[in-house]
């Protein structure tokens, strides 16, 4: 065929490449990934029921990729980081945004550091898989841009279940690399006897969480929020790009050791806390607080264990809809430390007197 005739036939559609589904092989899974061809859009777990993997399973860049667990379940190697992808510096990670990966339908993910560990990524899905037994964290995100973790289940982490952050590679920062606008929607995470958190976001904005449940052995939090830039948590949060933080419809089943809610954010950041349950007796606060502007609405049940727990002396605490407890403005139990549910522990080095000066309660239930 003449050159002029095959240019044409290309430029008019006649000769043309096609997206192609690959299945993945039984064995050297690391490998297959690694050697993965160019045309590969979805790459399908379904050659056995169970699959093993010691390494690292690296995503390559791609502008869509699709790994579907068609059911199937992944054994990971005590160090393996799972489902990953590799950035140098920031510099490479800003080019790296431009793939996105979605990740879906395995029965489990077993074992390893990580079973999903994502750098620098935007619009990425994981949805409608089961993590078991992660020696770090079930899912850690980091520099993941509107992500969505949807319909995952977790279950006995033995530090962390689902972290969003920040990069930690050269050149990022807690203002530059952050996981932004990520969605965690119907999540369950069942913690095991040494799990530190079920749900981290550190340095991340218009992050929301609906539908999600914290439940088995107690925790030392449920969520931990917090926009602290240098991890200091004993100082006020002072990253000046996060702005916001939305959690509705979570449901709390057993007693966290240091508080099921801990929250540092920036003075001005929206800290929406909506429609909360905690079931049974607490010792530890349902609310740690630091900084940010935390708005509690149709919380109806509130046990007579239950306290919010102030760290600072004027916390910018508004309650609306919610049980009358939290009528915290003009309670008859009131201390230097403590008004209604609202107390003054462990206070950072300035503040002794509890002040309600900046709470503000609208429409209390009776």
């Amino acid at each position: 065929m003449c050159r002029s005739l095959l240019a044409l036939l290309i430029f008019s559609g006649s000769v043309s490449t096609h997206a192609k589904d690959y299945v993945v092989p039984a064995k050297n899974v690391a490998g297959f990934f690694a050697n993965l061809p160019e045309d590969a859009t979805t790459v399908l777990f379904s050659e056995v029921a169970t699959y093993r993997c010691e390494g690292d399973i690296v995503l390559p860049a791609r502008q869509h990729l699709v790994v579907d667990g068609r059911g199937a379940k992944l054994i990971l190697g005590a160090g393996s980081n799972g489902f990953t992808t590799r950035v140098a510096d920031q510099k490479a990670a800003q080019s790296h945004t431009s793939s996105r990966y979605t990740i879906r339908d395995f029965s489990a993910i077993e074992g390893g550091r990580k079973g999903v560990d994502l750098k620098a990524t935007l619009n990425s899905i994981i949805i409608n898989c089961r993590f078991t037994g992660q020696s770090e964290a079930a899912i850690d995100l980091r520099f993941c841009l509107m992500a969505r973790i949807q319909n995952v289940l977790v279950t006995n982490p033995a530090k962390q279940g689902i972290v969003l952050r920040q990069g930690d590679w050269t050149g990022a920062t807690a203002t530059n690399s952050q996981s932004n606008s990520t969605v965690l929607d119907q999540c369950r995470v069942y913690c095991s006897s040494t799990t530190t958190a079920a749900f981290t976001v550190l340095n991340s904005g218009g992050v929301r969480m609906s539908d999600c449940i914290s439940e088995g052995h107690a925790p030392r939090f449920d969520v931990f929020l917090s926009a602290r830039m240098d991890g200091n948590e004993a100082a006020i949060a002072n990253n000046p790009v996060v702005k916001s933080f939305h959690c509705s419809n979570l449901h709390v089943e057993h007693r966290s050791t240091v508080a099921s809610i801990h929250v540092n954010m920036p003075v001005k950041a929206v800290v929406d806390l909506r429609n909360i349950y905690w079931n049974g007796k607490l010792t530890a606060p349902v609310l740690r607080y630091l900084s940010g502007q935390v708005y509690l609405s149709d919380i109806g049940w509130w046990d007579p264990s239950f306290h919010i727990a102030t760290r600072v002396s004027a916390p910018r605490i508004h309650v609306e809809r919610c049980h009358s407890a939290l009528y915290i403005v003009g309670a008859k139990n009131t201390t230097p430390a403590q008004v209604g549910v609202l107390r003054l522990v462990d206070p950072i080095p300035g503040h002794t007197v509890l002040s309600v000066d900046h709470v503000r309660v609208i429409y209390p239930a009776r």
